[in-house]
C-alpha cells in the first residue's frame, strides 16, 4: 500500500482519506489541514518525512511557474525545509498538464452551451495556473485574468498572456517575499464569503481557477446558467455554487469519495504510485494521465 499525504495550512474542516487504485497500485490519500498555522504543517512534515510515500504542499504554492519561469515564494519555503528523504509536490505539475486540457473539454462536452452564451472567462488568478490560462487562450476565449484584484486588491484587470508574464516580472521578485496570508486565504479565511467584483463574474460565461478565491468573492445573485472550472471541490462548496445558480461545474481533478483533492494531493498520489521516489516530470505526467484516463470531469448542478 501506497501512502500520499497532503499537508495543507487550509482549513482541517475540509480533511479527507480515501483508497484509490492508480497504476495497479493501491495508494492511500489523505489531506491534513492546519488552519493557516505554517509552522505546524512544517513539523507534521518532519514526523513523516520518510514515512510515506509522496508529499502534496497543501494551501499554498511553493513558487509560480509562469510561461517556464519560476518565481519562488519565499514564505512558503520554510513549511518544506524538514523534508530530507520523501519527495513533495505543490501541483505545479499537474497545474500545466491537466488543467491544459480543460478549454478543450469544454469544447467538447459544452460546445452548443458555449456557442450560445459566448467564450467568455474570468480566471480568477491566471500567473499561479498557467496551463488553465493558456489553455482558455489557446482555445480562442476572450479573458479576464483577476490577478491584481484577488492578490492585491487593486481593480486592474489584465486581459492577455502578455500582461500576465509582465505583472510576474514586475511584481513576483516583490510579493513573493511577502506572507503568504497577505495575498491568500489560509485557515477558517477559506470559509468566509465576500462579494466582489461583481462586474467580471457576471460579464463572464466561465469562471475560473481556485476554488478558495473564486468562493471568496462569489457575488450572491446574478450567477444563473454560468460554468464554473476549478480543482478542489467539498460536497459543501457543490451545494454553494447550486444555490448560486451556478450551470455546470467542471472540476479538473477527479471526484473521490463525494469531493475533488487539490492538484498537489493527486501529483502526491501519481508520484507515490509511480515508486520512483522523486518527483515526475510534466512529459511523465501527461503520459500517466494518458494512461489511467484521468480528465476533467463534468457536474450537471442545475
Amino acid at each position: 500500500m501506497k501512502r500520499a499525504v497532503s499537508i495543507s495550512i487550509g482549513s482541517s474542516k475540509r480533511d479527507k482519506r480515501v483508497e484509490v487504485t492508480l497504476l495497479g497500485e493501491q495508494v492511500t490519500i489523505e489531506r491534513i489541514g492546519t488552519d493557516g498555522d505554517m509552522e505546524k504543517a512544517a513539523m507534521l512534515y518532519k514526523e513523516l518525512d520518510g514515512k510515506v510515500d509522496a508529499f502534496g504542499v497543501g494551501g499554498a504554492d511553493l513558487g509560480l511557474l509562469v510561461d517556464g519561469k519560476w518565481y519562488p515564494l519565499y514564505s512558503v519555503q520554510k513549511m518544506v525545509r524538514f523534508i530530507e528523504k520523501t519527495p513533495y509536490v505543490d501541483g505545479a505539475g499537474l497545474k500545466n498538464s491537466l488543467e491544459n486540457r480543460a478549454a478543450p473539454f469544454l469544447e467538447k462536452h459544452l460546445k452548443d452551451y458555449l456557442d450560445e452564451k459566448g467564450r467568455r472567462v474570468f480566471l480568477v488568478s491566471g500567473a499561479d495556473r498557467w496551463g488553465l490560462s493558456a489553455s482558455f487562450v489557446d482555445a480562442g476565449y476572450e479573458t479576464v485574468f483577476g490577478d491584481l484584484m484577488f492578490g492585491l486588491g487593486l481593480p486592474v484587470p489584465l486581459r492577455s498572456l502578455q500582461q500576465l508574464k509582465t505583472m510576474a516580472a514586475l511584481l513576483m521578485p516583490i510579493a513573493g517575499r511577502l506572507p503568504f496570508e497577505w495575498v491568500y486565504p489560509t485557515g477558517e479565511k477559506q470559509e468566509q464569503r465576500q462579494p466582489k467584483w461583481h462586474k467580471y463574474y457576471h460579464w463572464a460565461t466561465v469562471i475560473a481557477g481556485d476554488c478558495h478565491y473564486i468562493k471568496r468573492h462569489l457575488p450572491t445573485e446574478g450567477m444563473e446558467g454560468k460554468v464554473i472550472v476549478t480543482n478542489t471541490t467539498t460536497p459543501a462548496d457543490q451545494e454553494m455554487f447550486r444555490q448560486a445558480g451556478i450551470q455546470y461545474l467542471i472540476t479538473t481533478t477527479p471526484i473521490l469519495d463525494g469531493r475533488s483533492f487539490g492538484t498537489n494531493m493527486m501529483e502526491a498520489a501519481l508520484v507515490a504510485a509511480a515508486g520512483k521516489g522523486r518527483r515526475l516530470t510534466v512529459e511523465e505526467l501527461n503520459a500517466l494521465l494518458d494512461e489511467i484516463g484521468f480528465e476533467p470531469q463534468l457536474h450537471v448542478l442545475s
